[in-house]
């Protein structure tokens, strides 16, 4: 099965950029949609950003349009993430997976997930 290994996160205050990066083990990258999720403390995980296999279709939860843009290098099997003006609210550990595009964008179920990785927006 897939692994995934995500890393980028890192403490920043408001206003503040990040990119994040998950790559992927395994031959299925590249034919799949890549999902990145978040999970805040006491919350449930939840689809911030999703992005077709050929990264023509992309999808973004209504709290980070404008604001976070979903990205692939397919050869690399590696899914990125960049995040510009995070807030506060960004806060959470943040996860990729892969799969087909409508259980990308529920959230699952999937095989299996990664450690994640941290993201802090604090002043």
């Amino acid at each position: 099965q897939e692994q995934f290994v995500e890393s980028g996160g890192g403490s920043v205050q408001p206003g503040g950029s990040l990119t994040l990066s998950c790559t992927v083990s395994g031959n299925l990258f590249n034919v799949l949609a890549v999902g990145w999720y978040r999970q805040a403390p006491g919350k449930e995980r939840e689809l911030v950003a999703a992005l077709s296999n050929y990264g023509s279709v992309s999808n973004y939860t209504d709290s980070v349009k404008g604001r976070f843009t979903v990205s692939r290098d397919n050869p690399k099997k590696t899914a990125y993430l960049q995040m510009n003006n995070l807030k506060p609210e960004d806060t959470a550990v943040y996860y990729c997976n892969i799969g087909r595009w409508e259980p990308v964008l529920r959230g699952g179920p999937f095989a299996s997930w990664g450690q994640g990785t941290q993201v802090t927006v604090s002043s």
